[in-house]
């Protein structure tokens, strides 16, 4: 990442609540906002009106593209999409039952420290970790003194963002869960990356 004289502000955000064609099974599916999502995101985007957002930013998945795309129509700014921000996939294990706790195992392991695990046929921990940095570090390249949000996803922000960061411990995210459009704001210039705000709660039902 080139040198910021000014930080950017990235305000990164878990996509409004989604509908999935298979609910109750793993999937790398993109899924759709629901009316609940739609409300969220709006919500979100009506209350960063006077913050002055240069531009929204989200992953390939449709249910980040579509949350996308509706904040940056009340917004009034520009819509992308771009490689590296998608949730982890879960490979292999595509069509098991949410409860299967393989998937759920993986996670833990990341979180715990233990990035060689990874979903069969899927990325591992060190690669999630390694795009997430790319495509970020692209966008504040992009946005040097400007405020940008970015919608992404529960799993993929938990692990990654807490490792980005120098002043925050990497298993931040291990009790404190992210919910749907409410944005962890992060400070990326030449010196690092920090942690300003996290959303988190202790309520895992809201992932």
């Amino acid at each position: 990442m080139s040198d910021l004289h000014c930080p950017a502000t990235l305000l990164v955000a878990r996509h409004g609540a989604a509908g999935y064609p298979r609910p109750g099974l793993l999937s790398d599916d993109g899924g759709w906002l629901t009316d609940a999502g739609r409300g969220q995101v709006r919500s979100l985007a009506e209350g960063l009106r006077t913050s002055r957002v240069a531009a929204v930013y989200s992953s390939t998945m449709r249910r980040a593209v579509e949350s996308a795309e509706l904040a940056a129509e009340v917004l009034s700014v520009r819509a992308l999409s771009i490689e590296g921000l998608q949730e982890f996939s879960v490979g292999e294990l595509a069509g098991a039952e949410v409860a299967d706790r393989r998937a759920q195992d993986v996670f833990d392991a990341w979180l715990a420290g233990d990035l060689d695990a990874g979903c069969p046929g899927a990325e591992n921990g060190h690669a999630l970790v390694s795009r997430y940095r790319e495509a970020l570090e692209g966008i504040a390249d992009l946005h040097r003194g400007e405020s940008v949000l970015v919608f992404s996803h529960g799993g993929v922000m938990s692990l990654a963002i807490p490792r980005l960061a120098y002043n925050v411990r990497n298993d931040l995210a291990a009790q404190r869960f992210l919910p749907h459009c409410e944005p962890a704001e992060l400070a990326v210039d030449g010196d690092g990356w920090r942690v300003r705000s996290w959303p988190g709660v202790t309520d895992p039902a809201v992932v």
